[in-house]
């Protein structure tokens, strides 16, 4: 007869194993790796974790995640306010901005059209995109939503919906140099640089 867990092993085994990609004995490995630490690394670990919604805010500007009501992209007065970049998720805005190569805006959107998963226009963050483009200054929106047909769908709506409202934007999307079902916070700096640079008027 196998020894009963521990409930405070079993309970915070249980947690890790709700994250992605990780299953029961690899969640019980990492809660035994804690336990080996030192008392104050894992104090710190626990710290830092039940202060992250604390400490995080939401930027008002992009949809970001920041320290301050507008994140560091945003309050960057070297970057032009003309472009403005259209992602998915944060991920996909920090794998776009670590490259360098883009100096714009970003806004993001809180994911794609998604029928099937029930995620329809309500779940986009259309209010936001709009509040920046009644400021008058954007001139162009990119479309950095990947290869996927819930991407193409997003972009459709979202280029057609703003072009009936905001006629003198230019609308464009990345080259297809992301191949196809690519997801932009998947790919390298290189083919993210090259699809920016050769960016594709977006006909709808």
């Amino acid at each position: 007869m196998s020894p009963k867990i521990p409930a405070p092993l079993s309970e915070l085994a249980a947690q890790l194993g709700k994250l992605p990609g990780m299953g029961p004995k690899s969640a019980m490995r990492i809660v035994m790796t804690l336990l080996a630490w030192p008392e104050e690394r894992t104090r710190l670990l626990g710290r830092s974790i039940s202060e992250l919604r604390d400490r995080l805010h939401v930027c008002s500007r992009c949809g970001g995640l920041a320290t301050s009501e507008v994140c560091a992209v945003c309050a960057d007065p070297e970057r032009s306010q003309e472009t403005l970049c259209l992602v998915a998720d944060w991920d996909s805005m920090m794998t776009l901005d670590s490259g360098g190569f883009y100096r714009g805006q970003y806004l993001i959107l809180g994911g794609l059209l998604n029928p099937l998963e029930h995620r329809d226009s309500g779940s986009l963050h259309i209010g936001r995109l709009e509040r920046r483009l009644q400021e008058g200054v954007v001139k162009e929106l990119i479309f950095a939503l990947g290869v996927t047909v819930e991407a193409d769908n997003t972009a459709v709506y979202l280029s057609d919906l703003m072009r009936a409202k905001y006629p003198g934007i230019g609308v464009s999307r990345l080259a297809q140099g992301i191949p196809l079902g690519g997801e932009v916070k998947h790919m390298d700096a290189e083919t993210l640089r090259q699809s920016l640079k050769y960016r594709q008027r977006f006909s709808g």
